[in-house]
């Protein structure tokens, strides 16, 4: 392996840590992922638009700043790349769609404003579900992006880039948004850890909303303490954002070093009532045999049926998008994909007593939720996708009549939680006979996402899942 491929295959900690004690540069690192994204791109398609020479600059001018003394942030000279929908002044912003195409913000999102007040550069707009609305990975408009572990197969949606290119080692790690799993799906067909943090946690002010009820923005990175890094740094609350928490933020990276012993977690053996395949069954069921080996408890809860709570879910979901394209739906209605177009259009005909009714049921199935589930537990074990990722082509349905199973096949077990608004990290659990990678979430109380980075953590330690990488043509 070259210097340049190592550069790119160490963790986002690891690279931070060696630029900031001297070990190799920013401009060094950032030059190795812009070398390996010239020879990815064209086999994941996962940028949308590449800042190369602009974020040489930056990496050059976070070398002079190291070499002067100054002080560093924690994402000091690092490269990362975001989701096409986060907003910054003077830069376009596509959303994935073309509606958007030539769209130019005025401001910047809080998110975008942290990172890099934490020294993070921006290699670019990652490739992206239009509209962030889809679980595949497939665009109409820009392209389909694509599974490094295996180019016919599907990254997941929304956040499809982010999630490929943080898997095939072309950034450290990046940011997506996540409505109804489009954070985690990602990253458990790539093999990454992706936090949906509880509603309210991260500020959305800047980037494209999609459900303003459901929406969550967070980060997609290799290990759990990469993960927590970048959450921590984006967490809290915002003055432009009054629905981002008050709450304040933890240590979310030192969590993820703590003991896990006589923690408790539950699983349901019916995982609230859908079947995932039987590789998905023997992952977590491996999962579940090393946290007992870290002296964690494993209990036996019983979750509340999850059907209703995914067609209250989709309510919210389809009602709010419709309002907000309900315009462009008028003049520009062809320059949707059919899919997009028809899963949005569905909102329009949403009664509004139905809308209300599933906004004002949140709390009471939350409480149900919390009493049948962390009254006995810590965090709940569930998978993130029923399977390894399908192909692109079988995924591939467009408008058909079926559409909505596919759409439940690929977010059954993530959408509930958007509704009850609570933490779920995803995590690596192993790979397919096919050499496909499977996750697991972890599901916590509201704020109570340090105790997910903990547990993660742990089992990170003494599994080695999220440490392999894939081949990618030309690019090693």
């Amino acid at each position: 392996m070259s210097r340049e491929t190592r550069l790119t295959h160490l963790s986002l900690v690891e690279t931070a840590e060696g630029i900031a004690n001297g070990s190799f540069s920013s401009e060094e690192v950032t030059r190795a992922c812009l070398e390996r994204i010239e020879a990815a791109q064209r086999h994941l398609n996962c940028f949308i638009r590449l800042e190369g020479d602009e974020a040489l600059e930056v990496a050059k001018a976070a070398d002079r700043a190291r070499a002067g003394g100054m002080a560093l942030g924690p994402l000091h000279g690092v490269p990362l790349a975001h989701k096409d929908m986060f907003y910054q002044t003077g830069k376009p912003s596509t959303g994935g769609n073309a509606i958007q195409r030539n769209f130019v913000p005025s401001y910047t999102a809080t998110v975008m404003q942290r990172l890099s007040a934490a020294g993070a550069l921006n290699l670019g707009g990652l490739n992206m579900s239009e509209f962030a609305s889809g679980p595949v990975g497939q665009n109409l408009h820009f392209g389909d992006c694509r599974n490094p572990w295996n180019t016919a197969h599907a990254p997941g949606g929304s956040s499809s880039g982010s999630g490929s290119a943080v898997a095939g080692r072309l950034v450290h790690g990046a940011l997506g948004s996540d409505t109804g799993g489009s954070v985690r799906i990602p990253a458990a067909l790539c093999g990454l850890v992706g936090m949906k943090g509880t509603q309210g946690r991260v500020s959305r002010y800047g980037g494209m909303p999609l459900s303003f009820s459901l929406d969550c923005f967070g980060p997609l990175a290799r290990t759990a303490a990469d993960c927590a890094r970048l959450y921590q740094i984006i967490a809290g609350a915002d003055p432009m954002d009054p629905t981002a928490s008050q709450e304040p933020v933890d240590d979310y990276e030192a969590a993820t070093a703590k003991p896990v012993k006589g923690l408790r977690i539950g699983i349901d053996p019916r995982h609230g009532g859908i079947t995932p395949s039987a590789e998905v069954v023997d992952a977590i069921d491996a999962a579940m045999e090393t946290y007992d080996d870290l002296d964690v408890e494993i209990v036996e809860v019983s979750m509340p049926d999850q059907d209703e709570l995914n067609a209250l879910s989709n309510i919210i979901t389809r009602s709010e998008a419709a309002t907000l394209h309900k315009a462009w739906l008028r003049t520009r209605r062809d320059d949707y994909s059919p899919q997009v177009r028809r899963r949005i259009e569905i909102g329009l005909a949403v009664p509004a007593t139905r809308y209300i009714e599933a906004l004002s049921l949140r709390a009471h199935h939350l409480q149900r939720f919390v009493d049948a589930v962390f009254s006995h537990c810590d965090a709940l074990i569930l998978p993130s996708v029923g399977e390894a990722s399908p192909t692109l082509a079988e995924l591939d349905v467009g408008d058909s009549e079926t559409l909505p199973a596919m759409l439940m096949r690929m977010t059954g077990f993530t959408r509930p939680l958007n509704y009850y608004g609570v933490p779920a990290l995803t995590v690596p659990a192993g790979f397919s006979v096919s050499g496909l990678p499977l996750g697991f979430q972890l599901v916590g109380r509201p704020f109570d996402e340090a105790r997910l980075f903990q547990l993660a953590g742990a089992y990170q330690a003494v599994t080695d899942h999220h440490l392999k990488a894939p081949r990618i043509a030309g690019a090693e």
